[in-house]
């Protein structure tokens, strides 16, 4: 039986509340398809910062390298700067083990009601492809003369071919698995270096892959084109900020960012992946009980996906389904039902069934 080593990051706020659900599901969902899965918890958070002056130790990359992949809650708390927490942990994790892929499903799921008019399921079904080590969010950079009426602000955006042309690559493979169609998000109109070199390499490497479709869009009129018409969209790639843009609202179009899951993903498996809900630490709810586990369920999904667990993964997938389509008493807050993180749980290992 094979069995697989995940390091736990529980992190901030609601994240304490939806890993642990998350873990349930998972360890039942393994238990039913014949795999064990071992972990090991770090409290690393908002609340170790401020004790210790870090988010995590020094030697906190390599406490978790050993692993098959990395489950994470949230990152990010009001008492400290949100620059201050995300470089001390996320970042340095998907620099760091060269999660170069940030993949988030946008689907509109039986029971969830789009905030679009006439949509349904059928309607909303893509990928956004983000690169995650490079782009727009580098460290290259400062400030000089600050506080005074000189000051100047500087920050860099850095575009290598090598960090171009694989995520393009990944998100033309993944085109291939699906409908055979990719979207390119530029802005070379008004950027006039960085853009218009992404397009040359969208262009050069599209020629490998002569049966794929591929449509260009500025950032802005994608932006519209994501509400106006979410069905034209099968695999949307974009560099670091625009894919992070473009993976917030498509999630907003889907129904709700509450319920959406991430993978930051090493495709060549040297380093392990990272798997987390999009929702952030929702410090507004936090501690009542009301979050709903959903998001950590579905990201617990992509991570059994990826481990090469797909028959678990549609399962999980499934039974979100059935608990979506179901009673309001199993349903939270968020998409207008009475539940609770417990009572949604509840349900969740009720429609996968007994073991």
């Amino acid at each position: 039986m094979s069995t697989y080593r995940l390091n736990v990051i529980p992190g901030d706020g609601i994240g304490q509340e939806v890993i642990p659900a998350g873990l349930r599901i998972a360890e039942h969902v393994a238990r039913q398809h014949g795999f064990g899965l071992s972990y090991q918890q770090f409290d690393w958070r908002c609340e170790t910062y401020l004790a210790t002056g870090q988010m995590m130790p020094d030697d906190g990359l390599s406490q978790l390298a050993d692993a098959d992949a990395i489950y994470l809650g949230a990152v990010g708390w009001p008492t400290v700067a949100d620059h201050v927490s995300l470089w001390g942990l996320l970042i340095p994790i998907r620099r760091e083990f060269d999660q170069y892929v940030n993949l988030r499903p946008v689907r509109l799921l039986k029971g969830v009601q789009s905030p679009l008019a006439n949509r349904g399921p059928d309607d909303i079904d893509f990928v956004v492809v983000r690169e995650n080590c490079e782009g727009e969010y580098s460290e290259v950079g400062g400030r000089l003369y600050a506080g005074t009426e000189r000051e100047i602000v500087m920050q860099e955006a850095i575009f290598t071919r090598f960090g171009t042309d694989r995520i393009l690559r990944y998100a033309f493979e993944l085109a291939k698995t699906r409908r055979g169609q990719l979207t390119s998000a530029t802005k070379s109109n008004g950027i006039m270096h960085s853009m218009p070199f992404w397009d040359e390499r969208v262009k050069a490497i599209a020629a490998e892959y002569p049966d794929i479709q591929v449509n260009q869009f500025h950032i802005d009129i994608l932006t519209a084109h994501f509400v106006l018409h979410p069905d034209w969209f099968d695999v949307v790639v974009g560099s670091n900020l625009f894919g992070d843009i473009l993976s917030d609202l498509g999630p907003a179009v889907a129904g709700s960012i509450g319920i959406a899951p991430s993978a930051n993903i090493n495709p060549d498996g040297r380093y392990p992946s990272m798997f987390e809900p999009v929702h952030g630490s929702a410090p507004d709810i936090a501690g009542q009980g009301i979050a709903n586990p959903i998001a950590a369920v579905w990201t617990v999904a992509m991570m059994f996906e990826h481990l090469g667990q797909a028959e678990a993964a549609r399962r999980i997938e499934s039974a979100i389904e059935t608990v979506l389509t179901g009673s309001k008493e199993a349903i939270t807050r968020d998409l207008g039902g009475v539940g609770s993180t417990a009572s949604c749980t509840e349900a969740l290992l009720r429609a996968l069934g007994a073991d």
